[in-house]
Formats: structure tokens, sequence, C-alpha cells
């Protein structure tokens, strides 16, 4: 599975953006798919993730409320809407994917198996 992420960009704080994560070579329909996104000098954090039938989410404290996370199966593609957008959400957003067995939702980076390249969200207060 390879993924793309788009849909990042310079937004002011209170505003919104939706990011975009398409699969190309092979299907995501038995994937967990997540959201992280990472600070130059930081690590990578956890942001959102969603269980392969769309109905399990879980969102990092720092973001719950604000976030959402939705898939598109049928479009192979997995969405983050964020609202409400502050200064600290400054960061580049990444994609990842991992085959799951079951139903279920994934934090752990290192459970990952598929990584989309970045795409950088920029908010200015």
């Amino acid at each position: 599975v390879q993924l793309q992420a788009s849909g990042g960009g310079l937004v002011q704080a209170g505003g919104s953006l939706r990011l975009s994560c398409a699969a190309s070579e092979g299907s995501i329909s038995s994937h967990v798919m997540g959201w992280f996104r990472q600070v130059l000098g930081q690590e990578r954090e956890f942001v959102a993730a969603v269980a392969w039938s769309g109905g399990i989410t879980h969102y990092a404290d720092s973001v719950k409320g604000r976030f959402t996370i939705s898939r598109d199966n049928a479009k192979n593609t997995v969405y983050l809407q964020m609202n409400s957008l502050k200064p600290e959400d400054t960061a580049v957003y990444y994609c990842a994917a991992r085959r799951a067995r079951f139903n279920r939702v994934v934090t752990s980076l290192r459970e990952y198996t598929y990584w989309g390249q970045g795409t950088l969200v920029t908010v200015s207060s």
C-alpha cells in the first residue's frame, strides 16, 4: 500500500483544514488508519486513528473535540477534518496504515507498516 497525504497549508488560528490520505497499490479496507504529526526536532506523535469499519475512532487529548478522522473505503481514502486550529497544531502531518486482523484502533506509531510522505500544516496566530 502506498499512501499520499494532501491538504496541508497555511491557515489562521481558529480556521479549518481537511487533510486527505489517498491509498494506492492496494485496498485499505482491512487496515487501521492513523494520523500522526511531527514538529521539527521533536518526536512524531499520535493524532487520531480509525478502525477499518470506520465505527471506532480514537484521538489524542490535544485534538479531541476539534479534529475528526473518517474514511471512505470505496474511495480508498482517509480524512482528517481539523477545526478550531491553534498555532500549536503546526506540524507535518503523516498518515499511516496497518493491516488489522480485528476491527480496532492503533495509537503506537511503531505498529504501523505503511506511511505517507507528510503534508505541512502551518497555523498562524
